[in-house]
């Protein structure tokens, strides 16, 4: 990548480009109803570079991704998004289960893209750096690598929703991947039918965001 002479290194971002990057972490929301329009390659090939930048442990880039474009594919995803969903509906009662049964869970009828992400437990870039006593920072490496999916997306107007309502070792099976691979993520992405800063779950009433989640522990 070349730069411009009048570049300063390290960049500096200032107060406004912190406000925006604060913009992009709001607007950054789970979504689920998409408009049929494509996605032009170029755009898809370039969100797709950029992942590239995400960081991993030991730099072992353990992130692998599936164009799931067939419908024989997407169909069996969706067959097992139902069932695990009747699933999961069947654990919920009285209001709760009626809530839950009024939400759109899935985009998988709409969304143009979807990308079924896996980490390769078996790869040898990084030579193990990091991993020998705390192996699960290779899924950790890989779902930041999907955080860095969804923020870059959005920046482009595109959405974004992870599916988690699968059986992952179907959907595996089904995708016939290395018996290394494991299904960290299953994605949607398209263009957003409707644009919201608040996440669906807190406006459809099922849980509001709290501040429970900042805990900070001096020792």
């Amino acid at each position: 990548m070349k730069h411009s002479a009048s570049q300063t290194y390290p960049p500096r971002f200032d107060g406004d480009f912190c406000d925006r990057f604060q913009d992009l972490l709001i607007w950054r929301r789970d979504v689920r109803s998409f408009r049929p329009d494509p996605v032009p390659q170029a755009l898809l090939d370039r969100l797709l570079d950029l992942i590239q930048l995400a960081p991993s442990v030991g730099n072992s880039q353990p992130w692998r991704f599936v164009s799931v474009e067939s419908m024989k594919a997407r169909a069996f995803v969706r067959a097992s998004f139902e069932q695990c969903n009747r699933e999961a509906l069947a654990g919920f009662t009285g209001e709760r289960a009626q809530t839950y049964a009024g939400l759109k869970l899935s985009g998988l009828d709409q969304a143009p893209v979807q990308l079924a992400v896996f980490c390769d437990e078996a790869t040898e870039q990084g030579d193990g750096l990091g991993r020998r006593t705390m192996s699960e920072t290779s899924t950790w490496s890989v779902v930041g690598a999907v955080h860095l999916l969804w923020l870059a997306a959005r920046s482009r107007g595109l959405g974004l929703g992870w599916i988690s309502i699968l059986d992952p070792a179907r959907v595996t099976e089904a995708l016939e991947v290395p018996p290394a691979w494991r299904l960290i993520a299953y994605l949607c992405l398209g263009w957003p039918q409707e644009e919201h800063d608040i996440p669906e779950l807190e406006r459809l009433g099922w849980q509001q965001r709290t501040t429970q989640g900042r805990t900070v522990l001096r020792r």
